[in-house]
């Protein structure tokens, strides 16, 4: 396939009856993807009590969110609404990457994320300590950083294959599983290279949340107040819960072999994680929390005087 040429993605054309839903819905939770993150990163920037290095990583994942989303939805939006359904070769690589990114340093970030609370329930009289600002903007760097290199590796990889037959992909977005489907040649070995970046951005990442999260259930056991257990529960509560959606997601996209992945499936799993969960986030992290509460009130409250 020659870098003049593009694709045709197939999108939800096989099931035309539930376009017009998928747009009406799509349209509704992008809409909330945008104003509920951009609330969080928003009201992080003006409250001074949500300057903490918890708010400071959450606005990181929020703005992730945003670009990731982006990257793929209004696209989706304008192959819903009308025929046009192409994308050139050098846009189909570009979102490759780009999603690619964003969904590894996303990875990475909650990992991040996961060693904030740690510090902040296991080691809480030196949390300001550790949690340095410092160290906070070179763990969110990392994040990138990380991400950015996975993503250079595999969609390098993905576009080092010679691509054949129909230039029609069936998804709604340039994907790496529905693009293995292409390759003219054994992916066999390159699957394999694949498989280990994609174990070292999600296995290990969810590993390391895991024991963190092992080591904070314990420290809050040994809480003696129940209001106290009660907060470090809802607080690390949400954040599994978060963890819990994306790595599932990923990892049922990601970790099974090109062969047994169902392309139908493979796509509403991909409305998933591109759409619902950047719409949850925020709510899952502000819904119980009275700070971002508070702060809200605040903005509000001066935008009437």
């Amino acid at each position: 396939m020659s870098f003049g040429e593009g694709f045709i993605l197939v999108g939800f054309s096989d099931w035309p009856h539930m376009e017009r839903v998928l747009l009406v819905l799509t349209s509704i939770f992008y809409s909330l993807t945008l104003v509920g993150n951009t609330a969080i990163i928003a009201l992080s920037r003006l409250d001074l009590r949500l300057h903490t290095p918890m708010y400071f990583f959450l606005c990181h994942l929020s703005f992730l969110d945003l670009c990731y989303t982006t990257s793929t939805v209004p696209q989706l939006l304008i192959h819903l609404h009308g025929p046009d359904r192409t994308i050139t070769y050098g846009g189909c690589v570009a979102q490759l990457f780009i999603s690619l990114a964003l969904g590894s340093t996303e990875s990475v970030l909650l990992v991040v994320m996961a060693f904030d609370r740690y510090a902040a329930v296991c080691r809480a009289l030196h949390y300001l300590t550790i949690m340095h600002p410092r160290l906070c903007q070179a763990l969110a760097a990392i994040s990138w950083v990380g991400g950015t290199m996975n993503s250079l590796v595999q969609a390098g990889l993905m576009m080092a294959m010679p691509l054949c037959g129909l230039h029609q992909l069936n998804h709604f977005f340039c994907e790496m599983p529905v693009l293995l489907k292409l390759a003219c040649e054994d992916t066999q070995g390159t699957e394999v290279k694949m498989f280990v970046a994609r174990v070292i951005i999600l296995v290990v990442p969810t590993a390391l949340i895991l024991t963190s999260y092992v080591h904070i259930a314990w420290a809050v056991l040994k809480v003696n107040s129940i209001a106290g257990r009660r907060k470090a529960f809802g607080t690390c509560g949400s954040h599994l819960l978060v963890v819990s959606l994306f790595y599932g997601s990923a990892m049922y996209t990601y970790l099974q072999p090109t062969s047994s992945y169902s392309q139908s499936e493979g796509k509403f799993v991909a409305l998933f994680y591109t759409i619902i969960i950047p719409m949850l986030n925020p709510l899952i992290y502000t819904l119980r929390n009275k700070d971002v509460k508070g702060a809200l009130r605040k903005v509000l409250w001066k935008g009437r005087d």
